[in-house]
């Protein structure tokens, strides 16, 4: 079961890496075929399910995020924990409130998670 401990670590490492811009290092958080889920996939990945699996398929994804915004950085708000999973609640770079749900596998490492959106 997952700590509160645990969970305000990854939070913080996750935030880290990503206002790092160090794409190995954000997908170093996830198993290799883990599932990621986003309203914005279908537009910019063009998979329609709003769904991508594996580090190649969303790390070109994430790749062309950090490329078309080179001023991407989150701040992180909040975590919640609970059995296996938790929530980070962030603030992104434009603003916008965020939140994104992760679930973990053996090993420590995010078998699935899924990115929400409030204007």
């Amino acid at each position: 079961m997952l700590t509160q401990t645990e969970a305000e670590a990854f939070a913080a490492e996750w935030i880290a890496a990503w206002n790092s811009h160090d794409l190995a290092r954000i997908l170093s958080h996830y198993a290799p075929d883990f599932e990621f889920s986003s309203p914005f996939i279908a537009q910019i990945a063009g998979e329609p399910s709003g769904k991508l699996r594996g580090h190649e398929a969303v790390g070109a994804y994430w790749g062309k995020a950090l490329t078309r915004f080179p001023e991407l950085r989150f701040d992180l708000e909040s975590v919640l924990w609970g059995v296996d999973s938790l929530v980070i609640h962030y603030r992104r770079f434009d603003g916008r409130r965020a939140m994104e749900w992760f679930e973990f596998g053996t090993g420590g490492k995010v078998r699935r998670s899924a990115a929400h959106y409030a204007d």
